[in-house]
């Protein structure tokens, strides 16, 4: 499915963030199979998390197209695992909390049952053996996460370790893929403020943000929050949207440059 949304978005921003019947079909019948239609792929973008919506008059929106970037709904999540290979190892605690308007307006926090904890992750993260043996189960955990998570951008300090490692796992228990757009607390961070590292333990004392415990789930999704939070206050006037801040977050100097310079402009 990856490849249905990278393609989808591309497509969308193409176009101004609307697609006609005609168009959204063109994508969506490259990637159906005998088994699929395209508006199976439709409901599959939407289990996904994908923020595609039909309007009345049929064509097909990219919600984050025309959402004002803080009006969105951020799920920031941090997750701790036995191992740092998905095939191998698996996610032993997930934190995440929801975040719109600025504000904390939902939290998710929980074990996963594991029957494997190497000694060096008890030492890093302070997890116990016994902490899990009584956890939800993987299925059940993931399952309530991809629930909390609905169409919200998925956000996370170096989020492609996480969001990698949960694609797989999702995968594996028959979720489908993440089809959340993704935002990287890291990458926000190097282009909106400055600092001799962005690791999240440095940004912790940096910024002089009260946490409870580095390398637990639930504190660090709410330190990346506060990450967040800190690069909203210097992004760019350009950026207005949420599109205009996914683009924003992987944009390279060149680029940002030449929007600046487009945007004073127009002001001229």
């Amino acid at each position: 499915m990856q490849k249905v949304f990278d393609e989808l978005t591309t497509v969308f921003r193409k176009h101004g963030g609307i697609l006609t019947e005609a168009q959204y079909r063109e994508v969506a019948m490259k990637h159906t199979t005998l088994l699929e239609e395209s508006d199976t792929i439709f409901i599959l973008l939407q289990a996904s998390g994908y923020p595609i919506e039909q309007d009345g008059e049929g064509c097909y929106m990219l919600k984050t197209f025309f959402t004002p970037y803080q009006e969105q709904r951020y799920c920031v999540i941090d997750i701790e695992t036995n191992g740092s290979k998905p095939g191998t190892s698996q996610v032993i605690e997930i934190g995440a909390v929801m975040v719109e308007k600025g504000e904390v307006i939902d939290r998710m926090e929980t074990f996963v049952e594991c029957a494997f904890l190497p000694e060096y992750i008890t030492k890093i993260t302070g997890i116990e053996p016994t902490d899990l043996i009584d956890a939800p189960t993987r299925r059940s955990a993931l399952t309530q996460l991809r629930q909390f998570m609905g169409d919200a951008v998925f956000v996370a300090h170096n989020a492609n370790f996480d969001y990698g490692f949960l694609t797989a796992s999702f995968e594996r228990f028959g979720l489908g893929g993440i089809g959340n757009p993704k935002l990287c607390t890291i990458d926000l961070a190097k282009r909106t403020f400055e600092s001799e590292r962005y690791g999240l333990a440095y940004l912790i004392d940096s910024l002089e943000i009260k946490t409870a415990t580095h390398h637990r789930a639930y504190s660090d999704a709410v330190c990346a929050a506060k990450v967040m939070e800190k690069s909203f206050e210097n992004l760019p006037e350009y950026v207005k949207t949420t599109d205009d801040l996914l683009q924003f977050s992987v944009s390279s100097r060149k680029q940002r440059s030449r929007k600046t310079k487009g945007r004073f402009e127009e002001e001229a």
